[in-house]
């Protein structure tokens, strides 16, 4: 599964059963910032390597679920927590707060792939729906932002089991943007 291709939204006359169609067909829809200069993004501003290292030396808890980064895109990240024994709570699946620090860890990458390395982009919100039962196995993530703003971010991500292929939970994120310092 590859990202959609990063552009433009184009926006016209749509009922609201179409976009909340469109909304449930596409896997996602590109970010709408604030800012010219973030619109049209070809590259992320940050790369895999940098983000690993900002993870590991800001946000040193995370190293604890294993997460390896894939990919980052304009507004997109993937990453898998590959599966340890002790990520299994009692009746044989993958704990909850396993799923929700690897969420709120690529969201986090979403944001800074728009944004920049930025110090104090943090969390305000998280929500997660537990669709399916995780089998013990390899979680994938793919973490879209949906709207980036002067100072917030809401964004998306989808947890698959590696195995079948199946969604077993959809987070929805807002993050908190500093202001410029300029």
């Amino acid at each position: 599964m590859g990202f959609p291709p990063v552009g433009r939204w184009h926006s016209g006359t749509f009922s609201k059963s179409k976009a909340i169609l469109l909304l449930f067909k596409a896997p996602c829809r590109p970010a709408r910032a604030g800012s010219k200069e973030v619109r049209g993004l070809s590259e992320a501003r940050i790369s895999v390597a940098e983000f690993e290292r900002i993870a590991r030396e800001r946000v040193p808890f995370t190293q604890s679920i294993g997460a390896v980064v894939e990919d980052i895109q304009p507004g997109h990240l993937r990453a898998r927590a590959p599966f340890r024994e002790d990520f299994v709570r009692p009746g044989g699946t993958i704990a909850g707060p396993v799923l929700m620090a690897l969420a709120d860890l690529c969201m986090y990458g979403a944001v800074l792939s728009l944004i920049g390395p930025v110090e104090l982009a943090v969390t305000t919100n998280l929500n997660i729906n537990f669709l399916r039962r995780p089998r013990p196995g390899t979680i994938v993530a793919e973490a879209t932002v949906l709207k980036l703003g002067k100072r917030l971010a809401v964004g998306e991500v989808r947890l698959y089991s590696e195995e079948s292929g199946d969604l077993v939970a959809h987070v929805t994120s807002t993050y908190s943007i500093p202001p410029d310092r300029a």
